[in-house]
């Protein structure tokens, strides 16, 4: 091309800053930004535990709002009930609150911890008597026993 010298050209295209908020990092604030309460049911990017790698699924958020105050939800696994059991696994029995496709279960012993800005979006809902069961085994992870 005429003018130019044969090498690299580096050109700055303006990108909009993001404005953040006091007390938050880079991250924390999109216009994604959402709150999530315990036991909803989430499609996230959920990492796997034996490989590096990541499978966009449903998940049920298991943390509060003290916890999405320093930038991280916590969410358990939602997989298929085809799948073989664990002896942890909560059964979700209301689909169509959960707004799930087919029979499936909360893998209670694997847990991710994701920005809230990886959620994708959210779907459903956990029935009281499951999110019940969810907290009586986490309970059964923590602390003594």
């Amino acid at each position: 091309m005429a003018g130019l010298d044969p090498a690299i050209h580096v050109l700055h295209f303006h990108t909009p800053e993001k404005a953040w908020m006091p007390g938050t990092r880079p991250g924390m604030t999109s216009e994604k930004a959402t709150r999530f309460d315990p036991f909803d049911i989430v499609v996230v990017p959920f990492p796997y535990a034996d490989r590096l790698a990541k499978k966009r699924r449903p998940a049920l958020v298991i943390s509060n709002r003290k916890l999405a105050a320093h930038g991280v939800i916590w969410v358990a696994m939602i997989t298929s009930a085809e799948n073989e059991a664990w002896s942890s696994d909560v059964a979700i029995t209301d689909l169509k609150r959960a707004a799930l496709p087919a029979p499936s279960v909360v893998r209670v012993a694997k847990i991710a911890c994701i920005e809230p800005g990886r959620i994708d979006r959210r779907i459903g809902r956990l029935g009281k008597a499951e999110a019940k069961a969810v907290g009586q085994r986490l309970r059964g992870f923590l602390g003594e026993g």
